[in-house]
């Protein structure tokens, strides 16, 4: 589509990011097929078909209303919380249909985790806020909680800068520190896959910036899949970038020939800013 030069200057990738990473040969973590998704009588997604790779960066662009944050949510249907929706299509995850309607949702979300746009520290200690899953799951022994806080704190990159407070409030930590509380909270609950939605949109940039050295980090282990308007961060997190426009998903693949050669015009528009 682009033929003198990029359709993007590419920045170089974070820490841990290989974008030239062949993920073809990576078992799909999540296939999703023929995918419809309504809010009532309204349609806002139209026959959706994605794989995500296991254990890799796969980030989802779009302008806003285009579907993206939606479609995320059904990977753990976090959808169903709200009353009227309705999703037809299939959705596995590791061999599993999701949209089975015996399915397990709470072992689902389990499973799948989920980190939001805005961070949700409970109003607890940092302590409590991570051991909380776990808690819920029925872990009382309280040294391999400890061991458990640590781990995930040390794997969200925040233990070094709260481990002499971890009986504080977690409401006293900076907002890139909640956030990656966060992300150790849902790290608890030993997920393979966890969502993102737009994780640093709220954060300064040097913020931002351990936020994405941490994705880095955590796709070697998990399966990560992020909504985020920003285009300089999807070239420089992820292995896979799809595109979604009023609803559809219009192109995916890997990451560099999306930023340079990308396949339709629409998303050549998209990522140039001529429209979004």
């Amino acid at each position: 589509m682009t033929d003198e030069k990029s359709a993007l200057s590419v920045p170089p990738s974070v820490q841990g990011v290989d974008r030239n990473l062949d993920t073809s040969s990576h078992s799909a973590a999540i296939d999703v097929r023929n995918l419809n998704f309504y809010y009532g009588d309204l349609q806002v997604l139209f026959d959706v078909s994605l794989k995500v790779p296991e254990r890799s960066v796969t980030a989802l662009i779009g302008p806003s209303g285009c579907g993206k944050s939606t479609f995320l949510r059904t990977l753990n249907r976090m959808n169903d919380l709200i009353d009227g929706t309705r999703c037809t299509g299939e959705c596995f995850v590791e061999s599993q249909n999701i949209m089975d309607p015996d399915v397990d949702v709470v072992l689902l979300r389990k499973h799948v985790g989920m980190v939001f746009q805005k961070s949700t520290p409970f109003p607890k200690s940092i302590f409590d806020n991570v051991a909380y899953g776990p808690r819920v799951a029925g872990e009382r022994n309280r040294a391999v909680l400890a061991d458990l806080v640590e781990s995930c704190l040390r794997k969200a990159a925040l233990w070094d800068e709260v481990s002499d407070r971890l009986h504080t409030s977690a409401m006293a930590l900076s907002g890139g520190q909640q956030q990656r509380l966060c992300i150790a909270r849902t790290l608890a609950t030993q997920p393979k896959i966890i969502l993102m939605d737009e994780p640093a949109s709220a954060l300064d940039p040097a913020s931002t910036d351990r936020i994405e050295n941490l994705i880095g980090e955590l796709c070697a282990s998990y399966t990560i899949v992020i909504v985020t308007h920003n285009m300089q961060q999807a070239s420089r997190v992820s292995h896979q970038t799809a595109f979604f426009f009023k609803g559809r998903l219009v192109e995916v693949g890997p990451t560099m020939k999306i930023f340079t050669s990308p396949g339709e015009k629409r998303t050549e528009d998209y990522i140039t800013g001529r429209f979004g």
